[in-house]
């Protein structure tokens, strides 16, 4: 797995390098110490994941990955931030951030870009617990106006609560295939990435 670490404290950048490059299945290929970096570091070493910090001095986190879905916007971006910065995490949310966690927690650092690679999105119970309040809700919104069922709707606010595949196919009596296909054409519909962005579209238009 190739990463590349932006942060814009040196000795974060060194530990960090020091924590993640000690598991074989990780290779630090580049560190940068601002979020301009992002683009041209991204572009140089194509990685699997760019590991960002969100508060930087000339150009933050979230600045810096809006520059880079205009030519990467398949790009996974893990956000790591000291603070739990409400418009920071509605930003990295809306932008389509695979994760956000805590820089303080390194312990979870490694495992959570794990998860990334392998197609989770990561978020910590805090973050998930602040999301009905942090979206600001639209007026009368008709999902039927996107071709959406009542069935897609049941799975869409499941996503939002957080459930897992495996769990809305429990919950529903579908299998986890089913359920995969479902949010496929969803996310379609609504024109949207992943299912971090339609938990965010969901409370939007709750």
């Amino acid at each position: 797995m190739r990463i590349v670490l932006i942060d814009d404290d040196q000795l974060v950048c060194m530990s960090l390098k020091i924590i993640l490059e000690a598991d074989p299945m990780i290779e630090v290929a580049a560190v940068g110490g601002d979020g301009s970096e992002a683009l041209p570091l991204y572009r140089e070493y194509q990685p699997d994941i760019l590991l960002m910090d969100i508060r930087m001095q000339r150009m933050n986190g979230t600045e810096a990955f809006e520059h880079l879905l205009t030519e990467f916007p398949e790009a996974k971006v893990l956000f790591l931030t000291t603070f739990l910065d409400d418009e920071y995490i509605v930003q990295a949310l809306r932008l389509g951030a695979k994760g956000y966690i805590i820089k303080q927690n390194f312990e979870h650092i490694v495992p959570a870009l794990k998860a990334v690679y392998s197609g989770q999105n990561v978020y910590g119970d805090e973050i998930i617990s602040k999301l009905p309040n942090l979206m600001k809700a639209s007026d009368s919104f008709d999902y039927a106006t996107y071709d959406i069922t009542e069935k897609e709707y049941e799975i869409i606010s499941q996503v939002a609560d957080g459930l897992s595949n495996k769990e809305i196919a429990s919950n529903l009596y579908l299998s986890e295939g089913t359920i995969r296909n479902y949010l496929s054409a969803i996310l379609e519909k609504l024109n949207l990435r992943d299912r971090t962005q339609l938990a965010v579209f969901y409370y939007q238009h709750k």
